[in-house]
């Protein structure tokens, strides 16, 4: 199916050749044929995306203002705020949980004039990357259904893929926007840490939680932040890209452990580029072995504080794993968190002297195809890892550092699964990574 992107829908509901109604009816009809399969929704607002698309509809023919996602359906991750509805961070430890407001994320979308189609599935409480652990069933990958979408996003990605909704909104706290969007082949922004509010969100990881889009193309994508932004914090840093740009290839450590496939589509990216005129350079993040021990400590110690009462009141709501996960941030001492906090500066310094007089770095952003659901350790050359480890492992980095970064489609391995590269940019510069990512995209 020919799947509309936001750009192409605005044009046609400026000149009339679409309504939000047809927009939204044809959202719906995807939801109702394959969601069955993919389980990419936990709730359906059908009723109140249909009244909304022929309000839209009738503020434009009478002349409303209209904002830039007017009549536009998107779907939102069931960890944020929407009012009326449940946020169940698809866990039976939240039932009976009711939105009294939308989140302020959702609430500038609102005003944007998007249409909300339903709430997505994650992976429980967003602690997973493969959508698998989720009180409503895993999330499957709509290229290959016996694969998982990737999480803690992966409703929202497998939304966008299909075509249930033209865009979404994630959450990302070690990869959850870009690892999802890598698995389903389509685009996902982390922007700059505390630009997007994450009031209304349910927490994981307060230091590292993101608020973030996906969408099929840069530009969709780019639209949407605007809209979550209010406008004026991309519009802010935006434009200025030099003629030549200037990115660096951080290979020690973070191609050391890829897929031959996902490898070979990379290096394909990176002579493209070149070819284009980009000039590429090898960059160093000399702590990089350090990461995962810095993320872990930081992530855990976090997530457990976020969650030590719910726990105690209904740790038997949570899904095992899940649960299992949480508790082990018991065990993390101070001393190990301060540690943490005093090697993620470290890592911060040396990634933004990575980037000094570039306007890029440039990585795999999954190092392995979607694995197969309910598989626990993947084989990559001659080594054996864990799925979390390993699919973690080249974007947890940027949610340490607060730099923001965007997963873009860049191939396909020869079983035609997604493949995917990342960009990550200045710290404060969303603006001006969204515009180089454009200039790369395809």
């Amino acid at each position: 199916m020919d799947l509309p992107t936001i750009a192409d829908a605005a044009a046609r509901l400026q000149d009339g050749r679409t309504t939000a109604v047809e927009l939204v009816e044809r959202c719906l009809d995807v939801i109702a044929r394959r969601d069955g399969e993919l389980n990419a929704f936990i709730t359906v607002t059908a009723d109140d995306a249909r009244a909304a698309a022929e309000q839209a509809d009738r503020d434009r023919w009478t002349g409303r203002p209209t904002g830039p996602l007017h009549g536009i359906p998107i779907s939102v991750k069931d960890l944020l705020d929407l009012r009326g509805l449940p946020t169940t961070a698809a866990s039976r430890a939240r039932a009976g949980h009711r939105a009294a407001a939308d989140a302020p994320a959702l609430a500038a979308l609102r005003r944007a004039g998007a249409i909300f189609v339903g709430k997505c599935n994650v992976h429980e409480f967003a602690f997973g990357t493969t959508g698998a652990d989720s009180a409503f069933g895993p999330t499957r990958n709509p290229h290959a259904p016996a694969r998982v979408a990737g999480g803690s996003s992966g409703g929202s990605a497998v939304s966008v893929a299909t075509g249930m909704a033209l865009a979404s909104v994630g959450t990302d706290t070690g990869g959850s926007i870009r690892i999802p969007a890598a698995a389903c082949g389509v685009v996902g922004l982390k922007p700059t840490f505390g630009e997007l509010s994450c009031d209304g969100v349910v927490p994981l990881a307060p230091t590292l939680d993101h608020v973030g889009p996906l969408g099929l193309t840069v530009n969709d994508v780019a639209t949407v932040y605007r809209a979550l932004a209010g406008g004026a914090a991309a519009a802010a840093e935006s434009g200025g890209l030099p003629a030549t740009i200037r990115i660096g290839l951080p290979r020690r450590y973070f191609l050391d452990l890829l897929d031959p496939a996902v490898r070979a589509s990379f290096e394909a990216a990176v002579d493209r580029l070149r070819a284009a005129g980009a000039e590429l350079a090898t960059v160093d993040i000399p702590h990089a072995p350090e990461i995962p021990w810095t993320y872990r400590h930081t992530q855990l110690r976090e997530a457990y504080a976020a969650h030590a009462a719910t726990l105690e009141a209904r740790g038997g709501d949570y899904s095992p794993a899940v649960r299992r996960r949480l508790e082990l941030g018991r065990s993390v001492s101070p001393a190990d968190y301060a540690r943490a906090q005093q090697l993620r500066e470290t890592l911060r310094r040396e990634v933004d002297a990575a980037l000094a007089g570039r306007q890029a770095l440039l990585l795999p952003t999954l190092p392995i195809p979607a694995p197969r659901l309910g598989v626990e350790e993947v084989a990559v050359g001659d080594r054996t890892s864990d799925v979390r480890s390993v699919t973690l492992r080249l974007t947890q980095l940027f949610n340490l550092t607060g730099h923001p970064a965007i997963s873009i489609p860049c191939g396909t391995t020869p079983d035609g699964l997604p493949c995917a590269a990342q960009l990550i940019g200045r710290r404060a510069a969303t603006g001006r990574l969204l515009e180089l990512a454009a200039r790369c995209e395809g």
